[in-house]
């Protein structure tokens, strides 16, 4: 079975966008790039909610034609190379070349997903979706990337509706002296 990781940037205060779903308080420093690339390398699936991926949807098609900095110029090409895999009741579907959507029943086709072959599945962001798969036993870890910022925003790293869910911190990395990654696994 493949592995699900839930890899997330929050602030401080445990927000993964500002008040006004703000996403650009993340800095992505040689480092931390390096390991997103890396982390790519372990994947061959991306999972969004809708957010999410209008979020992403909207800039990395093209990010390293439009910026020049160096980790969207080095992520952009990985990014659409790889699969995708969007989570939306509303949107009716995906023009993205590589990107399927799914509408209905998500935790089954989820479980689906993971039992196709291949390498790790991760979910980029998405707290509702993430919650929900992490209440249904289908997260395996979790990779929080806490940012030396404090947002007050609405939005929480996970949000399990209530369940309680444990994990065991299996490791920490500081990236450019800035940013502290721990990674959680799943207690089962």
């Amino acid at each position: 079975m493949r592995t699900l990781i839930h890899f997330v940037h929050t602030s401080i205060d445990g927000r993964i966008q500002g008040p006004n779903g703000e996403f650009d308080w993340p800095r992505m420093g040689p480092e931390l790039s390096a390991y997103s690339v890396e982390l790519n390398d372990q994947l061959d699936t991306l999972l969004y909610g809708r957010r999410v991926w209008e979020m992403m949807a909207a800039y990395w098609p093209t990010a390293d034609q439009v910026s020049d900095h160096p980790h969207d110029r080095a992520y952009a090409p990985r990014w659409r190379a790889t699969e995708k895999v969007v989570v939306s009741r509303s949107l009716e579907r995906v023009d993205i070349e590589r990107t399927t959507l799914i509408r209905d029943d998500v935790v089954a086709e989820v479980a689906a997903l993971k039992e196709r072959p291949g390498k790790d599945i991760v979910l980029m962001g998405g707290a509702a979706l993430a919650g929900s798969l992490a209440a249904a036993g289908l997260v395996d870890e979790v990779r929080v990337c806490v940012h030396p910022v404090v947002l007050g925003g609405p939005h929480e790293v996970l949000a399990s509706g209530g369940t309680r869910l444990d994990f065991d911190l299996v490791g920490t990395r500081v990236f450019d002296g800035r940013v502290v990654e721990s990674t959680f696994r799943t207690r089962r």
